[in-house]
């Protein structure tokens, strides 16, 4: 259990004052937050929340001298990338300090099938890298790789663009090697591998810094963006999943989208679909564009190609296509109405097909599907993450009893733990690894109800008894 001890925030930042600090009230403000606001019940729980400083170490020495400080003045830290998480991971529950890795952001080490990095990497950045240097990139990114930082990614990231051939991330083989420095008395660097790795993979920084990461690579092509649009959307369904079940055929996304979401959501489209489509997203490797049309004329007949980056008339190119799926879906929605929301899914192998016939029909157009397909124990499934008409909390809890229901596995993206966001059950390795890597509870407190609350009734919504509240 968590020690309650009073923080001296005083102490702490003198301590520190020879690093990098930022005391901007607005500066703060704005580096305490993520895109909780996806949310309305997360918008509402944790929008009064900030940091009382921010610090930017430069280096791993520099890290573990926030640490130390820190720990010695009972301050609690929360660790922060770019920010582009959608519930709250970067929040600081209590306050303290935020620490901002955006300045340890080297490629240390690039060699055929992987790369060594430190986590404040921005994504798009180190696969040009990678790219640059040996025809290589990295095998799965969010849609916000723009901004995003690999360390980000890691701590709280699931899967991505690429996880149609590759995968979760936390999957086996998906993430290398992981450099971690713990919060105590004497901080300690642990080098974490294998079946080690989920000890802090996804765990929102609750139990270690990251400080080094070593990822596979894959070889890198000029994807082929594709917009396929089909009249019926149990057919562009069944078209993805398909397609990623062809063997000799490498694509590297796979996203599904039920009409109105493209011509509502999706401004740069809507002079060139005539209303009523479901759009397919593809990237699809050159040399296998032969291949792959081959088999969509004569399997799928009934599609027609609307967009192809390499061959078009568009006056206007739409941008690039992976930034319409993912979590990007979500934010172009609610550019256009601020009301939606979403969840995230999982239509699990080998009946996706009949759970999301099942949700369809249960909820209509008040829950309309937007479809990732994955690939779980080589098994090609969904993950879904819904375009939600909102109207009240309860009725949100209601849509989301009925897809555990049937099956379908709900990651809420309306709650701010690792464990109500995730399998709704404690991960003993990362409870146990807290225990030796953050004795007093200072990393990150909040997020893990499995350290404040080990009987905690998941049937309710936690709500961290120290949260800081507003001045």
């Amino acid at each position: 259990m968590p020690l309650d001890l009073p923080k001296n925030v005083t102490a702490a930042k003198a301590a520190l004052s020879h690093l990098e600090m930022d005391e901007n009230p607005a500066a703060i403000r704005s580096k305490s937050r993520d895109f909780f606001w996806y949310s309305p019940i997360l918008k509402e729980k944790l929008d009064h929340l900030e940091a009382d400083f921010v610090v930017s170490p430069r280096s791993e020495a520099e890290v573990i001298e926030v640490l130390k400080a820190c720990y010695a003045n009972d301050v609690p830290v929360t660790t922060r990338g770019a920010g582009t998480g959608n519930y709250g991971q970067a929040m600081p529950l209590r306050g303290g300090c935020v620490m901002h890795l955006r300045h340890l952001n080297k490629v240390k080490s690039i060699e055929m099938g992987r790369v060594i990095c430190e986590p404040g990497c921005i994504i798009k950045e180190l696969d040009a890298e990678t790219k640059a240097h040996s025809g290589q990139e990295l095998r799965m990114m969010p849609s916000t790789y723009a901004t995003a930082t690999i360390g980000g990614f890691i701590a709280g990231g699931s899967g991505g663009i690429g996880s149609c051939t590759w995968g979760a991330l936390r999957d086996f083989g998906n993430i290398i090697r992981l450099r971690v420095v713990t919060m105590e008395a004497e901080p300690r660097i642990i080098e974490l591998t294998g079946d080690e790795v989920p000890r802090v993979s996804h765990a929102f920084g609750t139990n270690g810094i990251i400080t080094e990461i070593e990822m596979p690579l894959a070889p890198a092509y000029d994807w082929v963006e594709l917009m396929v649009t089909f009249d019926d959307f149990m057919e562009a369904a069944s078209f993805a999943a398909d397609v990623a079940g062809q063997d000799g055929i490498l694509i590297k996304l796979a996203t599904v989208m039920e009409t109105p979401i493209p011509e509502k959501y999706f401004i740069r489209l809507k002079d060139h679909i005539k209303g009523g489509e479901n759009i397919v997203l593809l990237l699809v490797a050159p040399h296998s564009m032969p291949g792959f049309e081959t088999w969509r004329k004569a399997t799928y007949p009934q599609s027609e190609i609307l967009y192809d980056n390499t061959d078009n008339d568009w006056p206007r190119n739409p941008g690039p296509v992976p930034e319409y799926t993912w979590n990007h879906t979500t934010l172009r929605a609610l550019k256009v109405d601020p009301t939606l929301t979403y969840l995230q899914v999982r239509y699990g192998a080998p009946d996706h097909m009949e759970k999301l016939a099942a949700i369809r029909e249960k909820f209509g157009d008040e829950v309309l599907q937007h479809l990732e397909v994955m690939k779980e124990a080589g098994q090609v499934m969904f993950a879904c993450l819904p375009i939600v008409r909102f109207t009240t909390p309860e009725r949100l809890d209601e849509i989301v009893a009925y897809h555990e229901e049937i099956g379908a596995m709900v990651f809420n993206p309306h709650r701010y733990t690792l464990e109500e966001g995730g399998r709704q059950s404690a991960d003993e390795r990362q409870l146990n690894f807290k225990r030796e890597a953050d004795p007093k509870g200072l990393l990150n407190p909040g997020k893990m109800i499995a350290w404040d609350k080990p009987d905690w009734d998941y049937a309710r919504m936690y709500d961290y008894e120290h949260m800081k509240a507003p001045e």
